[in-house]
């Protein structure tokens, strides 16, 4: 199997090589080292050492700044359905999850959260089981509302899925997958209200899935507001899908 050599170990040997000759051919011509043609020389065997550490640190900076602005873009195509689907999701998703007090207390959040904030947030729900029990007419009434919800998403799901962008994020694409899983599975049935149990207890399954991921993924965001846009974020908090007494009016 042929291993591909990167074409900056190859630049890299190649400017190297070249120093080293013009550097092995001054000492064949200069046998006295004290002549100012020998140090000369020298200045030039070197300036191939230059270029390389030029090229090098002008193709990491390049290539860095490509990355911020993917990640930017991505950003906004990560807000972009939160704003369309995702807050209101969590919004009428939540009250059914088992954990939902435990999750309210933690989650209402200010505009003074800093980072750590955020980290300790994510760590301690990395490692929360969620769980939905369905059946109820209350918890079916959700099934009803979630299935014309996220088919009226339909076209603004699929146009995120198409975005090249998000081959940068692919815990938010899984995230899409499990919502638009959802969605599929609740519209091909005809009849949500006499479901068998065992049937409902599968709709659970695909829900906590797309629930927890889609949590995962707001916490991510709100933190990136929280670093880079205080105003966006300052909005995102008055729309805490978690805090039922958040207001978007701002009364103090």
């Amino acid at each position: 199997m042929k291993t591909k050599i990167n074409w900056r170990v190859k630049l890299a040997l190649l400017l190297v090589l070249v120093s080293a000759s013009i550097y092995f051919i001054l000492y064949l011509i200069f046998h006295k080292p004290e002549t100012e043609l020998f140090y000369i020389g020298i200045d030039l065997a070197f300036v191939p050492l230059e270029i390389l550490i030029v090229v090098i640190v002008v193709e990491a900076a390049i290539s860095r700044r490509e990355l911020s602005e993917r990640l930017e873009k991505l950003n906004m195509v990560i807000g972009a359905f939160f704003s369309e689907t995702g807050t209101e999701f969590l919004r009428e998703v939540s009250p059914f999850e088992s954990n939902t007090p435990f999750i309210a207390s933690r989650l209402i959040m200010d505009t003074s959260w800093s980072s750590d904030d955020f980290r300790k947030i994510i760590d301690e729900f990395n490692g929360l089981d969620f769980s939905f029990e369905l059946g109820s007419e209350e918890s079916i009434e959700l099934l009803h509302y979630l299935r014309e919800f996220l088919v009226s998403r339909r076209k603004f799901l699929l146009g995120l899925l198409e975005n090249p962008n998000l081959l940068e994020h692919e815990s938010f694409t899984d995230m899409l997958w499990a919502v638009f899983h959802l969605m599929e599975e609740l519209e091909a049935r005809e009849d949500i209200t006499s479901l068998p149990p065992s049937d409902y207890e599968h709709l659970a399954g695909d829900l906590t899935r797309a629930y927890s991921a889609v949590i995962g993924e707001w916490l991510g965001y709100m933190e990136h507001l929280s670093e880079n846009y205080p105003y966006l974020f300052s909005l995102a908090v008055r729309k805490n899908p978690f805090n039922r007494e958040a207001r978007v009016e701002v009364l103090s």
